[in-house]
């Protein structure tokens, strides 16, 4: 194992996930035809109660470690480290029990919360039966976020990125085996068919997790090194302090993210339902907009993931060394990628939005017309995971609190006043809780620039100019596109049509785009110059 760069660990980190949520996309197309629409809202219901009590769970602690190993691996405090890492795995184990203990005993409380009184619908049972099946996860998943934590603060990222591909493909498996032998084979209920895929999650994070601790062992002497010096003492309670004191932001944040993800989902099923849309419409709706459009959106969010998990241990050693200048560096560089390479496929998903939900669910009223906007709300919340990590990483907690209490509320707030409004003038009653997100977004991204241009002096003049090359990039993308489709016009009346048209405009707009990114020297201020030669000489090498 060697340790990688910044750059160099953000692309390992991000192709492993884009990887994954390839991966994690297309399942979702024989698996949404095996449990309909009824048993993908099943699905939603019970991973958006499972997100919240694993946030809770691994949020805080795993970036917690990551920051404490990239700490005293910087002061060369070797026994120190290894100490706080135990410390935090017994931590862990507690809150991990608990919380599968409540999600286990409170299932049909939490179905209750979801979708309240409306009828015509899935009951509380399944619902409750469902949420049950995926609270085991809560007993592995915690550990296995710990021992990546514990890589990436090494600044090992290469195993943590192979770590995620076996948990995918384990639990891939196991969700499309495993739902079609029950429904299809053994004829029993779509809700026992819901609840043995998502157990492929508990079984994917134990597969990952043995693979990891094997790889740490093989490569012991790489994390234990020899004290060169006497190191300071360090009390344990101290460093439970410091745990604490990192972790406990995080979590809160991280659940109130959730938090807002439930209230989102109850308050659209809700406002849908008052604006006179069916229980079966209002909760398919949400559904889209909470799981299954997510999905497809995730490709997009698999940048700003990839690059927290590179960033968090650079930005924690700048911020020891009070490296002010290289702090401001490697914030304009992450929000540059996240620019460079989220707002483009966002802008390509948009327009292939109706083939594309075809390809994955078939047929829908709602689909497309929703992913249509939704891909600009996951570029959003991109650059919010990015602006929150590296706040999270400078021990910037108020104002990550602020700044998501903020987007929190607007977004709660917002809702359905939007919803009614737009149902009025004549604009789809969903577009407005998109609206609201946005919104909320926006007024958390200027809380948060504000206060790290105020408290540590950044300027963000660099951005700007990556702006202005971006959006040259975008509009020769969206025109080669334009004359495209008046060759190859956006069809959804076949799979095989719609593969070839979205993979021709996919290929001819990415290449557009990188060509003219490069050329306006977009490539070389974000990526560097070093990292953009040695990539164009690999390919003339390759060629020649």
């Amino acid at each position: 194992m060697k340790k990688n760069s910044f750059v160099e660990g953000t692309f390992i980190a991000t192709f492993a996930i884009i990887l994954i949520k390839i991966l994690g996309a297309l399942y979702v197309i024989p698996f949404y035809s095996i449990i309909g629409e009824d048993g993908g809202a099943l699905y939603s219901y019970a991973y958006n109660v499972y997100n919240l009590f694993l946030n809770i769970s691994t949020a805080g602690l795993p970036v917690a470690i990551s920051k404490i190993i990239s700490e005293y691996n910087a002061l060369e405090m070797y026994e120190t480290k290894e100490r706080a890492y135990k410390i935090c795995r017994n931590v862990m184990t507690i809150i991990s029990c608990i919380a599968f203990f409540l999600v286990f005993v409170f299932a049909e409380e939490f179905a209750v919360l979801i979708i309240g009184n409306i009828e015509g619908g899935n009951s509380i049972q399944d619902i409750g039966f469902c949420i049950r099946s995926v609270s085991f996860c809560l007993l592995i998943i915690p550990f296995l976020s710990a021992t990546k934590g514990y890589l990436q603060g090494h600044k090992f990222i290469a195993p943590s990125s192979t770590s995620q591909i076996i948990e995918q493909i384990v639990r891939i498996s196991i969700i499309l085996m495993g739902s079609y032998i029950t429904i299809n084979i053994l004829h029993k209920s779509v809700s026992m068919g819901v609840a043995i895929a998502i157990s492929g999650a508990f079984f994917g994070g134990l597969a990952a997790y043995i693979y990891l601790k094997i790889k740490i062992k093989k490569n012991q002497k790489l994390f234990i090194k020899t004290k060169g010096k006497e190191e300071p003492k360090v009390e344990d309670k101290e460093i439970v302090k410091k745990i604490i004191t990192y972790a406990i932001p995080l979590i809160i944040v991280s659940v109130a993210v959730d938090i807002y993800s439930l209230t989102d989902m109850s308050l659209i099923i809700r406002g849908l339902y008052f604006l006179g849309y069916s229980a079966e419409e209002s909760e398919i709706i949400s559904s889209i907009i909470a799981t299954w459009g997510t999905k497809i959106c995730m490709i997009i969010n698999s940048v700003s993931i990839g690059l927290g998990v590179s960033l968090i241990p650079h930005m924690v050693s700048y911020y020891v060394k009070n490296n002010i200048k290289e702090l401001n560096k490697k914030f304009i560089q992450a929000i540059g990628i996240i620019i460079v390479t989220a707002l483009p496929m966002a802008v390509g998903l948009s327009i292939l939005s109706e083939p594309v939900y075809t390809l994955f669910y078939g047929a829908s009223e709602y689909g497309g017309a929703i992913l249509k906007f939704l891909v600009y709300s996951a570029f959003a919340a991109s650059l919010h995971m990015t602006i929150n990590m590296t706040l999270q990483s400078l021990n910037k907690f108020k104002i990550v609190y602020l700044n998501t209490i903020l987007g929190f509320v607007t977004n709660a707030v917002l809702d359905i006043p939007l919803m009614i409004l737009f149902h009025n003038i004549g604009i789809p009653a969903y577009y407005g809780a998109i609206a609201a997100t946005l919104l909320g977004y926006s007024l958390s991204f200027f809380l948060a620039l504000s206060s790290l241009k105020r408290e540590l002096t950044f300027t963000y003049k660099p951005i700007v100019n990556i702006l202005k090359k971006e959006a040259l990039s975008i509009i020769s993308m969206l025109i080669v596109l334009l004359i495209l489709n008046q060759i190859m016009p956006i069809r959804s009346d076949s799979t095989l049509n719609i593969i070839i048209v979205c993979g021709t405009y996919a290929i001819l707009g990415a290449i557009t785009y990188i060509i003219v990114a490069y050329k306006t020297k977009l490539l070389y201020d974000v990526f560097g110059e070093n990292y953009v030669n040695n990539i164009k000489n690999k390919i003339i090498r390759k060629h020649v």
